[in-house]
């Protein structure tokens, strides 16, 4: 068996972008490690949400080991950079950031995970974050040069499939599925993802989604239960989310997707 360790920006991260990916692992006997790079700090929560005296990184931590649990994971480790916010925002340059720490300071921390479980795959962001936040553009650049440090074999950049995006949506028009008055602009993806050709690997994580929907459900101060995500119907879910989309570094898309993050380990 191998061992997967799987790098966030934020604690719900892992679960959006990697959840079923995980949980597949984790079920077929994989070793799998969750590093996050924040605890998501500067998110936003409702008022009265938190217990008196508590932060909101605190809550985001116990949500994360509480998420990791229901994946499978069997370790979490938080590398104590501070959430960045949004592009563009003053927390982008507050002391301990994420997104103002030099790449190689970070990358030696997460370097040294790596080769003390022997890592055998990493899982980190696109080079745009998916959808241009600070952080998740850090997380590639560190993760990218901490598997250099490391010596890890395989690197793969999650991502969205922007060509699938805008399938689900025609398909959800012309089912009357989404309203005419909520159609989505998808006119422009062009920040959003990366475009269906460029994508090596489509993991299928239809069978895990009762547990990628309690992972983020484990999330309360950023997935509320009657937020969309958690309300959508079944069949909207499995459309959204029942494939994660990669891009292994370094290697060229030959046009036919791998289905698995480990094809041809021993």
């Amino acid at each position: 068996m191998a061992t997967l360790v799987s790098f966030h920006a934020h604690p719900d991260d892992e679960s959006i972008q990697t959840g079923g990916t995980i949980a597949k692992a984790a079920l077929d006997g994989h070793r799998v490690v969750l590093v996050f790079a924040t605890k998501g700090e500067h998110g936003e929560v409702d008022e009265g949400f938190l217990d008196p005296g508590e932060t909101l990184g605190q809550r985001r931590e116990q949500e994360c080991l509480r998420s990791a649990e229901v994946l499978g994971a069997e370790r979490v480790e938080f590398l104590g950079h501070v959430d960045s916010g949004m592009i563009g925002t003053p927390e982008n340059d507050l002391d301990g950031s994420f997104w103002s720490i030099p790449v190689d300071v970070a990358a030696e921390r997460l370097a040294s995970i790596l080769q003390e479980e022997e890592a055998d795959v990493l899982t980190v962001y696109d080079s745009d974050g998916a959808y241009g936040h600070p952080d998740h553009i850090q997380v590639h650049r560190v993760g990218v040069r901490a598997a250099e440090l490391a010596g890890t074999p395989r690197v793969f950049e999650a991502t969205m499939n922007r060509d699938h995006f805008r399938r689900v949506v025609q398909q959800g028009i012309e089912s009357g599925a989404i309203p005419g008055d909520e159609v989505p602009d998808v006119s422009d993806t062009s920040t959003f993802g990366r475009p269906e050709a460029v994508i090596t690997t489509c993991v299928d994580v239809r069978l895990h989604l009762p547990t990628k929907r309690a992972s983020m459900a484990a999330h309360a101060s950023q997935i509320s239960e009657t937020s969309f995500f958690l309300q959508m119907p079944e069949e909207a879910f499995e459309a959204s989310f029942g494939w994660e989309w990669f891009i292994r570094h370094g290697v060229e898309p030959t046009g036919e997707m791998d289905d698995d993050l480990f094809t041809g380990l021993a």
